[in-house]
């Protein structure tokens, strides 16, 4: 049996209780809050929650949420699947790598390729999405990368102390080749 969640460098594992100083962590980090457009802090309480419902399935969610772990199974960050929609097969995909050292180690490519693997054999997915802004060029470049097509731009997407920015939209068609 292929394990779907192993590629690469890295492995994919689901929430555990002991996660919770590092989503506090990485939730909390306001140099990454424009990305993930978030505005306010997340209390422990409700990262708590969230873990102890990490358990549901993604039908009844509509996302999912895996710990990135290299190969000393030190986890280096997540990967989401969001606006899950088993009808039309297809989701959103958001990727966070938190650490500055362990970015550029390809982790974050082995992360989307196991998720693909994933989210076409267990989830019987067609396509994968992200919105990415105009200026994260380092997301713009794993996207591009793992094979994802800029399809479109949203004008004036996104509202930030700078100003507003566009917002790209990528798709990602998976196959069986």
């Amino acid at each position: 049996m292929n394990n779907f969640l192993q590629y690469g460098k890295i492995s994919l594992r689901p929430l555990e209780p002991e996660d919770i100083d590092l989503l506090y962590q990485w939730e909390n980090n306001m140099e990454i809050w424009e990305m993930s457009n978030t505005k306010t802090p997340f209390s422990r309480y409700i990262l708590a929650e969230y873990i102890k419902n990490s358990h549901k399935d993604i039908y009844e969610t509509k996302q999912l949420r895996l710990i990135i772990q290299n190969e000393k199974k030190r986890p280096v960050g997540a990967v989401d699947l969001f606006d899950f929609e088993p009808y039309h097969q297809r989701a959103g995909v958001g990727i966070l790598i938190h650490k500055t050292e362990d970015r550029n180690q390809g982790y974050a490519t082995d992360a989307l390729k196991a998720l693909f693997g994933y989210s076409l054999n267990v989830l019987g997915l067609k396509q994968l999405y992200a919105n990415i802004s105009e200026d994260n060029k380092q997301s713009v470049a794993l996207f591009e990368k793992t094979g994802f097509e800029k399809s479109g731009t949203k004008r004036n997407w996104l509202k930030t102390p700078a100003g507003w920015k566009d917002e790209l939209f990528f798709q990602k068609m998976l196959s069986n080749q």
